[in-house]
């Protein structure tokens, strides 16, 4: 039998090198596609299968910062799988990064200037916004949609004779400093997106602790700093291209430079268990305001 393996945001940047990689490795898989953009979707689709023709790829659309999305694509993907052997959580966003030019040139002249490359602690800040959901953009991008995800397919992810992977995208941006269990979604905070994939850490500790039992596993990977489509808006292209012999340069110190999407390196992360716990059952709590507020407005309408 085929493995079954589901990729959120796979059609471009770490998630489509992603894609690439797996049919390399195993040309036979059935690898669906969860995507945001459709048409974006069947082009990538075709050109996996135009060079891996054995394999089987399909699409499932959905959205992970709309709930309804999400729950949409859970049915659907509950109707077409028995089970679901892997499940790579990598759809994420940093919207409209900026640049901390004084946290920068000051950086520049400390002895922490290659742990600030290799993290960006404390250089860029985003501009986060409400979802119509009511929820934070970011941390349902990044965190609670994906989390949904999971609980709706968890019928599929739960055989103890045979366990299933969860492998969440994270980043060495990830900060303990900007997480706040009494402010999860980081409604008061600039840096959204580091605090986001500090929740992503807590998550799959918390997932493990609640469903290891149950056949479900769960890891986190750091790509590694790379130019995609996420980082690219941050500097000009020019700036890029002038920096790009000095991330090569860094590489001999940090190993966090992967530069391309393809070549990103895999790294575990220590995480508090306590923290992670009290994490997820907020998570749940926010889950049932979410589900009797969709549930309300569907009745009203």
């Amino acid at each position: 039998m085929r493995k079954a393996v589901l990729v959120t945001g796979a059609s471009s940047g770490v998630g489509l090198a992603l894609c690439k990689r797996l049919l390399e490795e195993d040309h036979e898989l059935h690898l669906c596609l969860a995507c945001r953009n459709r048409s974006k979707a069947e082009v990538v689709r075709a050109a996996l299968l135009a060079s891996r023709p054995l394999a089987e790829v399909s699409i499932v659309q959905v959205d992970v910062s709309d709930l309804q999305s999400v729950f949409r694509a859970s049915r659907e993907l509950k109707q077409r799988f028995q089970r679901l052997d892997y499940v790579y959580l990598n759809a994420g966003i940093m919207p409209n990064p900026q640049l901390n030019i004084k946290a920068l040139f000051s950086g520049l002249f400390s002895r922490k200037v290659i742990h600030m490359f290799s993290t960006a602690e404390g250089l860029l800040t985003q501009e986060d916004k409400i979802t119509a959901d009511g929820l934070q953009e970011v941390f349902e991008t990044n965190v609670f949609g994906h989390f949904i995800l999971i609980q709706e397919l968890a019928p599929l992810l739960c055989h103890s004779d045979s366990p299933s992977q969860l492998i969440w995208t994270s980043s060495r941006n990830a900060r303990k400093s900007n997480f706040c269990l009494e402010d999860i979604q980081h409604s008061r905070g600039q840096e959204p997106y580091s605090s986001s994939k500090y929740a992503v850490d807590l998550l799959s500790v918390a997932v493990n602790r609640n469903f290891n039992s149950r056949g479900l596993y769960s890891s986190v990977v750091c790509p590694g700093t790379m130019v995609t489509n996420m980082t690219c808006g941050i500097l000009p292209p020019f700036v890029w291209t002038l920096l790009m012999p000095i991330i090569w340069l860094l590489r001999f110190f940090a190993n966090a430079f992967t530069l391309t999407p393809y070549n990103g390196t895999e790294a575990l992360m220590d995480l508090d268990e306590d923290t992670a716990e009290k994490f997820y059952q907020s998570l749940l709590e926010l889950e049932k305001h979410v589900r009797a507020t969709i549930q309300k407005r569907n009745h009203q309408s």
